[in-house]
């Protein structure tokens, strides 16, 4: 199959999921029926899986292969650049056999169910789900948003995921979209813990590690506006201060004032940048004193009624 380029977290993530060993025909039967119930048709006369991914289309048939014995009647390669694969089943006998696979009489199967005895235990869950996850969902770049989805046509499938789900230690949401049933997370933790579930760990780590860095960026940024923030009040307090001293000066009261309001008014006059507690110890007197001051320029600043 011909190289198609992708550099998508979900891609990424997909092949990571796609180095995931092949080990009991159990697991692997597990994996080709999440991969079924979440593809683009599970029918009794078709079996579509259409995927961007190449690690997807080259793992799929291996997993058909070891649950069921049997290959793909037709595997599609893409036509251009963004062209997506499709893997084909019509053989009326093979259908029959993958649906005899999980106890389904073909004849007269109205719509799926979960058959929860090919998941009962852990690595056949976390292998149902990766199938699921592979045929039929996405994650979002974690720089971006937080969301993984999985979606299904199939309604009961929608509603019957959530106690295998739940087994995880998971609480999805599910809405209805157009045709399709979308089992989703927004949740950074519950992502993680999903793909580390299924088998990608550093999908995972990538996620944690992503939303620290977003929180210690956030965490400077806030401090840094505040920093800004307390900066800007403490330049418009010394304008109105220095305003203050400007106006009792050219009022002609400046002689008439204490010491210690005139010292306090020209070492403001000379240190326009200085923060309070600064101007406070090249004075040699407390904040509170200084603060206690500065009020009192002010307000002798003020027109007297």
């Amino acid at each position: 199959m011909r190289q198609v380029t992708q550099d998508s977290f979900s891609a990424r993530t997909k092949g990571e999921l796609c180095r995931e060993r092949i080990s009991a025909q159990s697991s692997a039967l597990a994996e080709a029926y999440g991969a079924l119930l979440f593809c683009n048709t599970f029918s009794m006369e078709e079996i579509r899986i259409v995927t961007s991914s190449e690690a997807v289309a080259k793992r799929l048939p291996r997993i058909f292969r070891r649950a069921f014995s049997l290959d793909f009647d037709q595997q599609f390669q893409p036509a251009g650049e963004g062209g997506k694969y499709q893997l084909l089943l019509t053989d009326p006998a093979k259908l029959s056999a993958i649906f005899d696979s999980f106890g389904w009489d073909s004849a007269n199967t109205l719509s799926h169910h979960i058959n929860y005895a090919v998941v009962e235990d852990d690595p056949c869950r976390a292998a149902f789900f990766r199938g699921a996850f592979l045929a039929g969902g996405s994650v979002s770049e974690p720089k971006k948003r937080y969301q993984l989805s999985f979606s299904t046509s199939h309604y009961w499938v929608a509603r019957e995921v959530q106690p295998l789900i739940s087994e995880l230690e998971l609480s999805p949401k599910t809405v209805a979209r157009s045709a399709n049933y979308v089992i989703y997370f927004k949740q950074s933790e519950a992502i993680a813990d999903f793909l580390t579930a299924i088998g990608a760990p550093l999908a995972a780590m990538e996620i944690i590690n992503t939303k620290m860095e977003k929180n210690i960026y956030n965490k400077v940024n806030r401090r840094s506006n505040c920093d800004m923030a307390n900066l800007d009040k403490a330049v418009a307090a010394a304008q109105q201060q220095i305003a203050a001293i400007q106006h009792l000066k050219e009022g002609g009261q400046w002689h008439t004032l204490p010491d210690a309001l005139r010292q306090t008014g020209e070492a403001r006059i000379a240190n326009p940048e200085l923060s309070l507690s600064q101007l406070a110890q090249l004075l040699g007197v407390s904040k509170s004193c200084l603060n206690h001051r500065l009020r009192k320029l002010n307000q002798l600043a003020q027109p007297q009624p």
